[in-house]
C-alpha cells in the first residue's frame, strides 16, 4: 500500500469496540483481524469477511506493525 494510505482504512471510533481501532465502514476491530491472521490465510479471512477487501487486511497489518514499532512489547 503507497505510503500512509492505509491510514485512511483505519478509523477510531468511541462508539465502536470502545474506541479500538477498526476497518472504515465496518465493526471489525484490527485486533480480531490481526488475531485471526495467526489461523487463516488471507484468502480464507477473506471468505469469512465478505465486506472487507486485501486493502483493508493489509491497512490493518500496517496498523499493527506500525503499533508494535511504537510501544514496547514485553
Amino acid at each position: 500500500m503507497k505510503d500512509d494510505a492505509w491510514r485512511q482504512r483505519i478509523v477510531c471510533d468511541p462508539q465502536l469496540h470502545h474506541g479500538e481501532p477498526c476497518i472504515r465502514g465496518t465493526r471489525i476491530a484490527v485486533s480480531v483481524l490481526v488475531a485471526s491472521l495467526a489461523d487463516l490465510a488471507m484468502d480464507e479471512l477473506l471468505v469469512q469477511y465478505l465486506q472487507l477487501t486485501r486493502e483493508d487486511v493489509q491497512a490493518a497489518l500496517y496498523y499493527a506493525a506500525e503499533a508494535a514499532h511504537s510501544t514496547l512489547v514485553a
